[in-house]
């Protein structure tokens, strides 16, 4: 089993307890981070539109820094033959929004960056984004695996663990991610109502003057009707 579908079955199973740290709808992408937020999409109330402007309306990872995310959170989750990649679900524009929604990640999140860099310039003389896939692997395998790093390598471990559940929280709480696991949220239920088995239990029956009226499996798609005097027709 792959990365990707390692990712994909841990976020299956937050969906199922309830963990997901963005509730959206399928039909709603995670944040539309164009740079202003104009409607109230989900419900929000006019202080947190004017929050989220403001936040929108700065910056904090330089272009750099952007670039250096782009390449990670794409490790992360690369495209697939099922879905795109991070970047393609606009991963680094969420984690440059939730950097400055939650300041107290900052210095640990940009700490991580500088970290990763310097790793590559010790080992290979260039920057992370200068070296190749292969070098870049190799320190990032070292890292990705918290019980096997080894001694000295905590401060990336932290690192790519934040990186890791930021990317995967933005991924999977967009379009892309939604069809990628085939999440298709709330769907309408079946019921055919009480077994005839517990009826017959409990010694009651169906009334028999609206038998020709209730509803069937075969009219499920159909729209009642009432009377004057609140009679069900049909």
């Amino acid at each position: 089993m792959n990365r990707r579908e390692n990712l994909k079955l841990l976020f299956a199973g937050s969906l199922g307890t309830g963990l997901i740290l963005t509730a959206c709808s399928p039909e709603e992408k995670i944040a539309d981070l164009s740079p202003k937020i104009l409607g109230t999409p989900g419900g929000r109330v006019p202080e947190e539109i004017e929050r989220d402007n403001a936040l929108l309306s700065d910056k904090f990872l330089t272009e750099p820094e952007m670039a250096l995310v782009s390449i990670l959170v794409d490790i992360v989750v690369p495209k697939d033959a099922v879905s795109g990649s991070a970047t393609e679900a606009k991963v680094p524009d969420y984690i440059e929004f939730m950097l400055k929604d939650q300041p107290a990640n900052q210095t640990a999140f940009r700490g991580g960056l500088m970290w990763i860099n310097s790793q590559a310039y010790e080992r290979f003389s260039k920057s992370f984004a200068e070296i190749s896939e292969g070098e870049r692997m190799q320190i990032i395998d070292e890292i990705a695996w918290p019980e096997k790093a080894a001694k000295g390598m905590e401060t990336g471990v932290k690192f790519f663990n934040l990186l890791r559940n930021m990317t995967v929280s933005g991924f999977y709480t967009t379009e892309i991610g939604f069809k990628d696991i085939g999440y298709v949220g709330n769907q309408p239920n079946v019921w055919d109502g009480v077994p005839q088995d517990v009826m017959d239990q409990y010694g009651l029956a169906l009334d028999e003057k609206y038998l020709s009226v209730y509803l069937t499996p075969e009219g499920r798609g159909s729209i009642a009707t009432w009377d004057d005097q609140g009679n069900l027709i049909s």
